[in-house]
């Protein structure tokens, strides 16, 4: 396939420096053939400083004991058994800095015990895996006696957690020694078993290759070396060479260690890089696609705020719609850090809303009181022309007129009136506003009859301003509900039971409140985020973890997992 011919960086080679890295030695054999003591036994060698042993599993436990031994020189690195900590125990170890001036040695005893931890970690994985299945199926789970195949991507997940131990390893500035059984098996040829035997290191199959040498020690004093990478011993690939002095400081000066690098000359593969590439070329598509779209959070401005806010309040229909229409298109968190500027000083663009939703309910409020007035006149329940309220000494006429003054809307409402606790009167004149309708007295009792149909008002009042805060925010409370019955049925169907029975505790008293409803949702996130991540879903349970209570949205987030996930029935 074509491709750049064009070099995309600089670079500068070099020549090689002839020097050996800091060699990492296996030492293999079967049980009581003297592994430990040989490594105990090399950690007097004056070639190093000091030696960290990092002991993993308790069957042989010879650490502490093997101490006595004359010129050994190691200090033991604690851990409590599990793979995270045995791997920070390695990288504690590789921090440590050179002792007297010469590097530190690290021993691992044994490597055999860790790959059977990491191949019972995936088994255990493994079951658990076939007893979901097993439920999802409404099949009978499996017991401990059945067979449980590891599949594949479980055997892959435990060579990466086997290659992140190497890799640390690789990290360290000294010798390196591993320790691994040795069993004597039936040799195959084509798959077939024969008369002979073979040894074979109870390890990764691949860790051979990741050492510098291997010694094999078939008994005390037997020991062989069996591979080994360097140019300071004139050994043959492919052949078994008798040791039969050996030591591992004789190992290590074979092995040309007093004239090692001090950092190992290294460059691991990166196929993670294949995965950021992806990503940056994402992010690169994604302006794209976002300004087909809507306008990115970013460019939103503060003058492109007010002129939306300014643009709400002149809808003709329902301005406060369009101005929570706003929030709901940007977010209230992206609202709250544009600025904004106007007569009412400066302040968030959220802040503005706020001030200009309740602007509107001023304004709503006094058309609802004002309709009230000119209604009662009209129906003649008010007083005649001239006369004056009981109790005080205005006339009607002026409650009229300024009735009427209240119902004029500004001209041009560029930026919205301050709060109504920031309002100043409404009548610039210093007329007094309009008396409650809470505090009149009410209207002589009429019977139908008393009332003709000529005296009924022909224009009813506007009802709009009164039901429609009602309105919306039981729309608001219904579609609450709904976004939380919606993720109750996700989390039921992560869980394979049905809504019913997820529900069961909190509505066997009848229909549950909207509060209870949510702190239930709520409660039950947890131990769904887990259930995901066993499912091998991490990317899913980190959405979820972050996603509101409630989620508007939560049946889009969960849409490609509910379709290839059955449902309880």
């Amino acid at each position: 396939m074509p491709g750049i011919t064009t070099p995309l960086r600089e670079r500068k080679s070099r020549k090689p420096t002839g020097l050996p890295n800091p060699p990492m030695m296996l030492l293999v054999g079967p049980e009581k053939s003297g592994k430990s003591y040989e490594a105990a036994a090399g950690t007097g060698s004056n070639l190093i400083g000091m030696t960290y042993w990092i002991e993993i599993g308790g069957s042989e436990g010879t650490a502490d004991y093997y101490g006595r031994i004359k010129g050994a020189r190691y200090e033991i690195v604690p851990h409590d058994g599990s793979y995270q900590d045995i791997l920070d125990a390695i990288r504690w170890a590789v921090a440590q800095p050179p002792a007297n001036g010469k590097p530190n040695m690290i021993v691992v005893d044994n490597m055999t015990v860790l790959w059977d931890m990491l191949s019972d970690e995936q088994a255990l994985f493994a079951r658990r895996r076939a007893a979901r299945k097993a439920q999802e199926n409404r099949r009978r789970a499996p017991s401990l006696d059945d067979p449980i195949v590891i599949d594949s991507d479980l055997w892959n997940r435990a060579k990466d957690r086997w290659g992140e131990v190497l890799w640390m390893l690789r990290r360290h500035s000294g010798p390196t020694l591993l320790l691994a059984r040795q069993e004597i098996v039936t040799a195959f040829e084509n798959d077939k078993p024969t008369r002979d035997k073979t040894r074979k290191i109870k390890a990764e199959r691949n860790l051979p290759a990741a050492v510098d040498a291997i010694v094999e020690l078939h008994g005390f004093g037997e020991a062989h070396l069996t591979g080994v990478r360097t140019l300071h011993w004139d050994a043959k690939p492919g052949e078994t060479v008798p040791f039969p002095d050996f030591s591992v400081d004789t190992l290590l000066r074979r092995l040309g260690f007093e004239d090692a690098v001090q950092i190992r000359q290294v460059t691991e593969a990166q196929p993670e890089a294949y995965l950021q590439e992806r990503d940056q070329q994402s992010m690169q598509q994604q302006p794209l696609r976002g300004q087909q779209q809507r306008p990115r959070e970013d460019e939103l401005t503060g003058p492109k705020a007010a002129a939306l806010i300014k643009k709400a309040l002149e809808d003709p229909t329902d301005p406060e719609a369009a101005l929570q229409g706003i929030r709901g298109e940007w977010g209230i968190r992206t609202l709250a850090q544009v600025p904004t500027e106007s007569r009412l000083g400066k302040m968030s663009a959220d802040d503005l809303i706020t001030r200009s939703l309740a602007y509107i309910k001023a304004q709503a409020e006094k058309r609802q009181q004002a309709t009230g007035d000119q209604q009662r006149q009209q129906d003649g329940t008010g007083t005649e022309e001239g006369e004056s309220e009981p109790g005080t000494g205005t006339p009607a006429v002026v409650e009229e007129d300024q009735a009427r003054e209240h119902r004029e809307e500004p001209s041009d409402q560029q930026t919205p009136d301050p709060a109504p606790d920031e309002q100043t009167p409404p009548d610039e004149r210093g007329a007094p506003p309009p008396p409650d309708p809470e505090g009149e007295e009410p209207p002589p009792a009429e019977s139908p009859e008393d009332t003709s149909a000529a005296e009924e008002p022909q224009t009813l009042p506007p009802q709009r301003a009164t039901k429609a805060p009602t309105s919306r925010k039981k729309a608001a409370e219904d579609q609450a509900r709904q976004a939380l019955l919606d993720e109750a049925d996700i989390q039921a169907r992560v869980k394979f039971v049905t809504v019913g029975e997820h529900l069961g505790p909190i509505t066997e008293a009848g229909e549950p409140g909207l509060g209870q409803l949510r702190d239930y949702i709520r409660a039950h996130r947890a131990e769904v985020i887990t259930l995901l991540e066993e499912a091998d879903e991490p990317v899913l349970a980190d959405v979820y973890r972050r996603a509101p209570v409630p989620d508007l949205g939560i049946k889009q987030k969960f849409a490609a997992y509910l379709d290839r996930a059955p449902s309880a029935q």
